[in-house]
């Protein structure tokens, strides 16, 4: 069956509402589930309608990040996709060589999608960023990956440590912004207090980079320090 060009507008038009909307459950557990639930059939077709590269630019930024500094076989690289939705970062992720990927997403529905997609060896769903990750040790990653997350309505920008946390030293934490996060959160102020008390060494952030149609991103590159004292409770 034939679309027509009004078809595909309109259909554009309310993919772009949908994910409009999605920035102003203003972080809130209970909204963005519910929210999510009711998305997670139509998730994937929506972002590509409207262009969403971000996933693939994250996977490649992981790409890169062990190809530079981690040694060891790719496959042999444990990553964790941090707010992982219907598992795109995953795929592209997949494709790179990376085979030991684990995710998580505030949607059960949206977990359950990435696991449909054969990719990860294990994904959690009702997982809230903005709390304590407490399924997760400190130090279990080689790289954490966290792609379309770090969005307006979703989650603070002092997830980024838990996502510092949860990498082993000498790891990486490779994120996304869209700039309208960056430029109306305090994340960069977040990043310089994380950075000074040695959880975080910025190593690279890609400006105003393609992300969807309507809006570019900033994209981030963050080596976790050699020597970083963990509490003692925290040591699972």
């Amino acid at each position: 069956m034939m679309i027509t060009l009004d078809q595909r507008t309109a259909l554009e038009q309310a993919a772009r509402k949908r994910i409009t909307d999605s920035h102003a459950l203003e972080g809130d557990a209970d909204r963005l589930t519910h929210f999510y639930q009711g998305w997670a059939s139509s998730y994937d077709l929506d972002v590509g309608r409207d262009g969403y590269c971000g996933p693939m630019i994250v996977a490649e930024l992981a790409g890169a990040a062990q190809t530079a500094y981690l040694a060891g076989r790719r496959n042999a690289i444990a990553i964790l996709d941090a707010g992982c939705g219907t598992g795109l970062v995953g795929v592209e992720l997949d494709r790179l060589g990376f085979r030991l990927i684990d995710g998580f997403d505030v949607s059960e529905e949206m977990a359950g999608k990435a696991r449909q997609t054969g990719v990860y060896r294990h994904v959690r769903g009702d997982v809230n960023l903005n709390r304590r990750l407490s399924d997760y040790s400190s130090a279990s990653y080689d790289l954490t990956v966290c792609c379309g997350v770090l969005t307006l309505g979703h989650v603070r920008p002092d997830g980024l440590r838990e996502l510092a946390r949860v990498t082993r030293p000498n790891g990486f934490v490779i994120a996304s912004t869209r700039k309208s996060y960056a430029e109306t959160t305090s994340f960069e102020d977040e990043v310089r207090r994380l950075q000074d008390e040695g959880v975080l060494i910025p190593a690279q952030c890609l400006s105003n980079g393609r992300y969807v149609a309507e809006e570019d991103a900033h994209y981030w590159v963050f080596q976790v320090p050699e020597k970083v004292s963990i509490p003692a409770e925290e040591r699972l």
